[in-house]
C-alpha cells in the first residue's frame, strides 16, 4: 500500500470536504494501492449477497472506482448506476468494463448528507460497500437511501462493524422498521479482507439487508 494513503487517512476524514480532498488525490492509484494490496473482498461479498435474490436496476451508493459494480456485473445483475461524492473516483468507475460492456449504465456525483438529485423510487435494488464506515456516512442518511428505492426494493448495505456499534445504526434501522419504512431486516457478519495481516486486516462488517414495502 502507498505510504501516503491508506485506511488511517480514510478513517481520519471528518467532513464531506475532507472526503473529496482525499479521494481526489487517491483515485488514480486506489485500485492498486488499496483494493489489490489489502486483499479486499468486501465488495464482491456484498454483490454476491445482493445477487442471491435481487435484480436490476441497482444503485451503488458510494461506488468509488467500481468494485461493487464489477461484482454485480459478473453475476449478471444490471443495469447498475453509481453515485459517489468524489468526481475523480466516479471518473475511474466510468472507465470500468467487463466482457466489453460498461460496468455502469450511469454515474452521478452526489452527497447523501445533503440529498441526491435522483427521483423517488427509481431502483429495484440499492447496494453499498465501504461507504458506511469511520469518517464517512452514518445512519442519518439511511432515510435518503431508502427514498430512492421503489416498493419492493431490496437493499444490501455494508457497514463497518465498529462504526455500526458506535454510531447507532441498530436503533436507526429499528426506527425505520417501526415506521414501516422497511421490512425483512437481517444482518450478516462478513470479512472485509482476505489474508491481510495489517493492523486493520481483521476488520469486519455487517451487511444489512431489508426490503422497502
Amino acid at each position: 500500500m502507498s505510504d501516503k494513503f491508506g485506511l488511517d487517512e480514510a478513517y481520519a476524514v471528518e467532513t464531506p470536504e475532507d472526503n473529496k480532498r482525499l479521494y481526489a488525490a487517491w483515485a488514480a492509484t486506489y485500485d492498486e494501492d488499496f483494493l489489490v494490496s489489502t486483499g479486499y473482498i468486501y465488495a464482491r461479498g456484498v454483490a454476491a449477497m445482493y445477487a442471491a435474490d435481487g435484480s436490476g436496476p441497482v444503485l451503488d451508493i458510494g461506488c468509488g472506482t467500481g468494485a461493487v459494480g464489477i461484482g454485480l456485473s459478473a453475476l449478471n445483475i444490471g443495469p447498475v448506476d453509481g453515485v459517489d461524492i468524489s468526481a475523480e473516483m466516479v471518473d475511474v468507475a466510468r472507465s470500468k468494463r467487463l466482457e466489453d460492456q460498461d460496468v455502469y449504465r450511469d454515474l452521478f456525483v452526489g452527497d447523501l448528507t445533503v440529498g441526491l438529485s435522483i427521483p423517488d423510487g427509481g431502483y429495484a435494488g440499492v447496494v453499498s460497500a465501504g461507504t458506511f464506515t469511520h469518517g464517512h456516512l452514518g445512519p442519518e442518511v439511511l432515510p435518503e437511501v431508502v427514498r430512492v428505492g421503489a416498493p419492493g426494493c431490496r437493499f444490501a448495505i455494508g457497514v463497518n462493524a465498529e462504526h455500526y456499534e458506535t454510531r447507532g445504526f441498530e436503533s436507526t434501522l429499528e426506527g425505520l422498521v417501526a415506521a414501516e419504512r422497511i421490512t425483512n431486516l437481517t444482518s450478516d457478519d462478513v470479512a472485509i479482507y482476505e489474508n491481510n495481516t495489517t493492523e486493520h486486516g481483521r476488520d469486519r462488517a455487517f451487511v444489512v439487508r431489508f426490503i422497502k414495502p
